[in-house]
């Protein structure tokens, strides 16, 4: 696989021709019909030969290294190039066979219908976890559970292990008073305890994933004894632990959503953490990248001081949001998935920028109305951008929110950097 931006005057046609492909495999690789419209800036990945690299104009021997995490030396050998220095656009050159790492994968999933079975059918080969979202926990310890059979029948036979989610979940948002009551009650936590035990059997779910967010500050001590407490029985019948955490940059770090995830505890206890490194460009708030890589390298920057790196899952997000300009306080953007993001761009025929510090590509387009309006979405090279920060800190593994999402450039991109751990 290659990823390759979209030229001025370029066609589907021509792209194809000169990666040696048909119009059909670049089509089909990118999920989009062969008579679909391409738009400046616009990434594709190519599916050309394993080990094989198309030298594109402007590329350097130094750039084409650094991208398949080999060296010049090594490539300069194994092509016999007299001078590195002297390669040109459509020479094929010939990849070293480098290991690639093997990592763990986690999918969160809302629509557990048709739809929902369908992506997890489709994407479940290249997915080690999926966690239907999610259980609400009540006030006094029971569990509102969700209609997920065919979801949970598909994963079976992908080999995927399902994880039971719940949450501190109350109508349109999480719940700091559900998880007040809960966490300060060694009854309720009984009652929850047994209530998340029956449906781990009855199921068929493999482990836990406490997602408890907008926990108050003075509960911190309390989610960590839950947490205690939820070991001994899970480990016993032969289940994990794992939990969502918020993206923290330190210990200490203010706000409702950071103080009581307690980054040291969580590291030690669980067997695996979901850091949610994503949603800086949220949809109430201000245009911007769902998820800077600088923001991102950040959290990681603290989090491998406080939970081990084999422990951690980096949240990935697969989404776009589209904002009004000029943002005003109250307006929330409209989400949608990195597919959708890119068919509109090609309607307004907008020009897609790629951000060097955020790794995300973003548009500006003016609508029928005259209203102007601002994207951030996912593509494949912010996707190998959050790849390489999964090798360079050499994590567990990457957690997707959410699915479904129309986005068959992330599978590509993460088939080709990684090998996928299965664990049933």
């Amino acid at each position: 696989m290659q990823i390759y931006e979209i030229k001025r005057g370029d066609t589907l046609w021509l792209v194809a021709r000169r990666f040696g492909m048909t119009v059909a495999q670049v089509a089909n690789a990118n999920g989009f019909s062969q008579s679909s419209q391409l738009v400046v800036g616009q990434a594709l990945v190519i599916p050309t030969p394993e080990h094989v690299y198309v030298v594109q104009p402007g590329d350097t021997l130094g750039d084409i290294a650094l991208r398949l995490h080999t060296s010049v030396t090594d490539l300069a050998q194994y092509n016999a190039l007299v001078d590195p220095n002297q390669i040109s656009a459509g020479q094929v050159l010939q990849v070293p066979q480098l290991p690639k790492p093997e990592i763990e994968t986690n999918a969160y999933l809302t629509d557990f219908g048709n739809l929902g079975q369908s992506v997890t059918a489709d994407v479940g080969w290249l997915l080690t976890y999926l966690s239907p979202f999610s259980y609400h926990v009540t006030a006094q310890g029971g569990l509102v559970p969700l209609t997920s059979s065919g979801v949970l029948s598909a994963a079976s036979q992908r080999r995927i292990a399902p994880l039971l989610v719940i949450t501190n979940w109350l109508g349109q948002m999480f719940s700091s008073d559900v998880a007040h009551v809960v966490l300060n009650s060694e009854t309720i936590q009984a009652t929850l305890v047994e209530n998340i035990l029956t449906t781990l059997r009855n199921l068929g779910y493999r482990g836990l994933n406490v997602d408890f967010e907008y926990v108050y500050p003075q509960d911190r001590e309390a989610y960590n004894r839950f947490l205690e407490r939820l070991v001994q029985p899970l480990h016993t019948a032969g289940y994990t632990l794992s939990t969502a955490l918020a993206p923290k940059v330190s210990a200490d770090e203010k706000g409702l959503l950071y103080e009581a995830h307690d980054y040291p505890v969580h590291g030690r206890l669980t067997d695996f953490v979901v850091l949610m490194t994503y949603e800086w460009g949220w949809a109430g708030g201000p245009p911007w990248a769902i998820a800077p890589i600088n923001k991102v390298r950040q959290v990681l920057d603290y989090a491998v001081t406080a939970i081990p790196k084999g422990k951690i899952l980096m949240g990935v997000p697969v989404y776009g949001r589209d904002w009004t300009l000029p943002f005003q306080p109250g307006n929330i953007a409209h989400t949608f998935s990195p597919h959708a993001a890119v068919v509109q761009a090609t309607t307004y025929q907008a020009e897609i920028q790629y951000h060097p510090v955020y790794q995300a590509p973003y548009y500006h387009y003016q609508d029928a109305q005259g209203q102007v309006h601002e994207v951030w979405f996912e593509d494949a090279r912010s996707i190998q951008a959050k790849c390489d920060v999964v090798r360079d800190y050499h994590l567990r593994g990457m957690s997707y929110w959410e699915l479904p999402s129309t986005f068959p450039e992330n599978w590509a991109v993460l088939w080709h950097n990684f090998h996928l751990h299965k664990v049933r």
